[in-house]
């Protein structure tokens, strides 16, 4: 071996050194990248787990404000229905005047009139409406050959 040799693979060792030193800083740097990105990923978890946490707290506090909103409505119904049942059932005012209010006499000469009317009645003259599917079919069971002032009473009594 000679001194030119012996040279040439220091040389060549000193260059494979300072490319060990540069990968091993290279490596170091990029480890360092590499920390601070899954740091920043955490923290951007965080963050959105956070606003998530927030959301659902806010989500239920209005659905149990929305809950203690409907036993109180609840509650008070059920005061309500209470009350009305434990009340006693009175006739109201309306009702009372109705009962109280005689007959008016046109009602009852009316009535009279329709009850006079009504024993002379015959299967003759009974006229019956059927309702099919939707038409309106009015079938005579027997023909009527009735003067017309039988025809009006019939009008009256159902008019």
């Amino acid at each position: 071996m000679s001194a030119q040799e012996l040279e040439k693979l220091q040389a060549m060792r000193a260059e494979l050194e300072a490319e060990a030193q540069s990968l091993k800083e290279e490596q170091k740097s990029l480890e360092n990248n590499v920390l601070s990105l899954e740091e920043k990923v955490v923290s951007e978890r965080l963050k959105k787990e956070r606003a998530v946490i927030e959301e659902l707290k806010n989500r239920n506090k209005a659905a149990k404000d929305a809950i203690a909103e409907l036993e109180a409505k609840k509650k008070k119904l059920e005061n309500k229905l209470e009350d009305v049942a434990q009340t006693p059932e009175a006739p109201s005012p309306a009702e009372e005047k109705a009962e109280e209010a005689p007959a008016q006499p046109e009602e009852t000469e009316e009535a009279a009139k329709t009850a006079e009317v009504a024993p002379e009645e015959t299967e003759e003259d009974c006229v019956t409406v059927t309702a099919i599917e939707g038409e309106a079919l009015v079938e005579n069971q027997e023909a009527v050959n009735d003067s017309p002032s039988k025809q009006d009473k019939k009008k009256r009594r159902f008019f």
